[in-house]
């Protein structure tokens, strides 16, 4: 006991630890526990300043700066309301219909535009307008299952598209980086979007319809609309220009996020924007920015220390890895990829895993390219919403309490495992992956 209280991992172990239980229990508030991890880390150095606080030079976190900015022109110029009127009349017929309308946009939305946050921040404000225009009032429980489907279909079903999750592009650079392996787009689309595309939106939607029911009304408001004002007029060319950006990110080499932050400081601009000073501070969560760059300082603490190269060499000799039992290798790779979540967040999880994925592929028999690929079903479901940054931006948009978002992971997180991992695991021995 002694050894491993002078061991040097220790304290920045114990720090990380207590963190992520108040966040998972939602003991204290989650910018205050943010705050409380910026503070206890510095004060015990556990790691330098520019890790500690690199959550704030993410591009995650501006993109969720951005979208919180955008989201109050959105909605204050009208557009929101006009977008959802669009919809509203087609798409608020039952509960189902409009949860799965807004599961699939989330996940349609992913194939053109890169940035998951971006897509949140375009979405709920449309979203809020279309289950306000539905007789769906903000904090019920209907309307945080809309919030929930935004959220965890932007998140859970991108990660079958390649260039549309922050996780799939740190398994790719990790996996050209360490073993020269070039991801591509089709070959990934066709191995993961059967089963946790097509299969999880499916168990996603019932989830949400069965612990969050809600019952719409069609908008009884049959007028047509006006016609558009100059502010949406001009807030939608450069909504358009912005989402061309996102899509053309390979071509121009600009991030997703300083075109989002670029559009937002137009937005606050005096004279030429949309919103004013006092929109911007009652608008802005800054709460929530500090919960997000707070889950990103955690994730890259945890690997600059070398607490998560330490937790992934102690799981790879405890997990039944054997070549002769294959399914039990495939089972025990997930729950490696689900164990390292819970320390270093979905973004983290695989550039600890793809380094180690060699090891794994060694001890299993598997080929080396479906070890990789194994880990997205892991990190693409989280147990709890703190593990992906894209959930918490969304709960926080829609203002969802902690205990739905935890109900939500656990429960899909259940099927997810019960139901779709033998899938999963069947999908990969068809196409001759295992």
């Amino acid at each position: 006991m002694s050894l491993w209280l002078t061991h040097p991992l220790f304290i920045p172990s114990l720090v990380v630890g207590i963190t992520i239980l108040l966040w998972a229990t939602s003991m204290l508030p989650e910018f205050i526990t943010a705050l409380l991890f910026f503070a206890v880390a510095m004060v015990a150095k556990i790691a330098p300043p520019d890790v500690i606080f690199g959550g704030f030079a993410s591009s995650a976190f501006w993109l969720v700066f951005s979208g919180f900015v955008l989201g109050i022109a959105i909605r204050k110029t009208g557009l929101a309301d006009r977008a959802a009127r669009a919809l509203s009349s087609r798409l608020t017929d039952s509960w189902p219909l409009m949860v799965a309308s807004v599961v699939l946009l989330s996940y349609a939305l992913a194939f053109v535009m890169p940035s998951n946050m971006g897509r949140i921040a375009l979405l709920m404000p449309i979203v809020a307008a279309m289950a306000k225009r539905a007789g769906i009032n903000d904090g019920t429980r209907a309307w945080y299952g809309l919030a929930l489907a935004v959220g965890f279909g932007t998140f859970q079903l991108s990660a079958t598209i390649l260039p549309a999750n922050v996780p799939n592009l740190v398994m790719s650079g990790a996996a050209e980086g360490s073993y020269g392996i070039h991801l591509n787009y089709l070959p990934y689309l066709l191995l993961h979007t059967p089963v946790l595309g097509w299969l999880k939106g499916a168990v996603l939607i019932v989830l949400i319809c069965w612990l969050f029911p809600g019952k719409p009304h069609a908008p009884r408001d049959l007028t047509p609309p006006e016609p558009m004002s100059r502010d949406e007029k001009r807030l939608a060319w450069m909504l358009a220009v912005v989402l061309f950006l996102w899509v053309s990110e390979s071509w121009h080499g600009i991030g997703p996020a300083w075109t989002g932050l670029a559009a937002a400081v137009i937005t606050l601009l005096p004279r030429v924007g949309f919103i004013n000073g006092d929109e911007f501070s009652t608008g802005v969560n800054i709460r929530t920015c500090i919960y997000v760059a707070g889950i990103l300082g955690l994730a890259i603490t945890v690997t600059q220390t070398g607490i998560g190269s330490a937790v992934g060499e102690a799981l790879l000799q405890v997990m039944p890895l054997d070549a002769e039992k294959p399914f039990t290798s495939f089972l025990a790779l997930t729950g490696i990829t689900t164990a390292l979540n819970f320390i270093m967040t979905a973004n983290g999880v695989p550039a600890l895993y793809t380094t180690l994925a060699q090891s794994f592929a060694d001890a299993t028999g598997f080929p080396l390219l479906s070890v990789i690929m194994i880990q997205v079903l892991g990190y693409s479901t989280p147990l709890l919403p703190y593990q992906a940054s894209p959930i918490v931006v969304a709960m926080a948009l829609g203002k969802v309490p902690a205990r739905a978002g935890m109900l939500l992971c656990i429960a899909l997180a259940a099927a997810t495992y019960l139901i779709l991992l033998p899938l999963d695991y069947a999908w990969f021995t068809v196409l001759g992956k295992l």
